[in-house]
């Protein structure tokens, strides 16, 4: 029995990505911010903002503006080596680790996800995070055991005239992914399943072992899709009970401040979400 358990043992965990380091984390978690929240700045400003939030990782999404002195270029998969090297750089100079890219549709071309995957390793970005063409998920899957990067399938509000749109639904998340690699699982947007009317904590158990990836939000109210980001710790999206559950599930990380509200003045807030994460402590028991 030892002699077949050891090698399954070794295989299983030398299927998993490299770890981020422990460098990285803001108290009990790998934390930091979506570079979608400094949408109005460029990527070399979001990492300066994400790092004076006291956030130690970023999620970078496709279309961004590279720079101040560079507001014609992008920072996407398809930025030149020169680019890539440029945000490399800025990384190590301000103490960031990047984890995360996208929301990107995956599924559709395969030489366009391909290159997306290639993108990631250069970069040493560990989770693609999508919204896929579904009937793409075997094109996906071999690229995810390929490259040995996760994929995370990320959640908007339910659509009520678009019966269509499921990616809300965490079963239905679930049902793509369960019988697949276990590298492919969810990038939890918690305040899309509090403007879908769904409890996050709920959510977050329905997906335990699959969630590599969230987007924290806290909301104004509950239920309501035009809802907008409070600091953490002040609305409806109980994200001290989601990060209990995280806890709880062995689950550290990264998770990430997604703050889609006072665009061009919001680092102070931020900056106090990023401290209520620091600051949250497990319950003694």
């Amino acid at each position: 029995m030892k002699k077949i358990l050891l090698p399954f043992l070794l295989f299983a965990a030398s299927c998993f990505a490299a770890p981020i380091p422990e460098s990285a984390k803001v108290g009990e978690f790998f934390a930091g911010c979506q570079a979608y929240s400094f949408r109005m700045y460029t990527v070399m400003e979001a990492i300066d903002k994400t790092a004076a939030a006291g956030g130690k990782t970023i999620e970078f999404y496709p279309k961004q503006k590279l720079s101040p002195e560079h507001p014609d270029q992008v920072f996407n998969h398809e930025s030149s080596p020169e680019i890539i090297a440029a945000v490399k750089a800025k990384l190590a100079e301000k103490g960031l680790v990047a984890v995360g890219y996208g929301v990107i549709k995956l599924g559709t071309d395969a030489a366009a996800d391909r290159k997306v995957f290639e993108f990631c390793k250069d970069m040493g970005i560990g989770i693609v995070v999508t919204e896929p063409d579904v009937a793409g998920m075997d094109g996906i899957e071999a690229l995810v055991k390929e490259f040995d990067i996760k994929m995370a399938i990320h959640n908007h509000p339910k659509r009520p005239l678009d019966r269509a749109y499921l990616f809300w639904d965490p079963q239905y998340v679930l049902d793509l992914v369960k019988d697949r690699d276990p590298r492919m699982g969810s990038c939890a947007d918690i305040g899309h399943w509090v403007r879908s009317g769904l409890d996050p904590v709920e959510c977050v158990r329905l997906l335990k072992g699959r969630i590599f990836d969230s987007h924290l939000k806290d909301l104004t109210e509950f239920g309501n899709v035009k809802a907008h980001d409070l600091p953490f710790g002040t609305g409806k999206s109980n994200i001290a009970g989601v990060l209990a559950e995280y806890h709880a599930q062995g689950f550290h990380g990264p998770v990430h401040v997604e703050y889609e509200y006072n665009w061009e003045t919001s680092l102070p807030e931020i900056t106090q979400s990023l401290t209520f994460v620091k600051n949250w402590k497990p319950e003694a028991k």
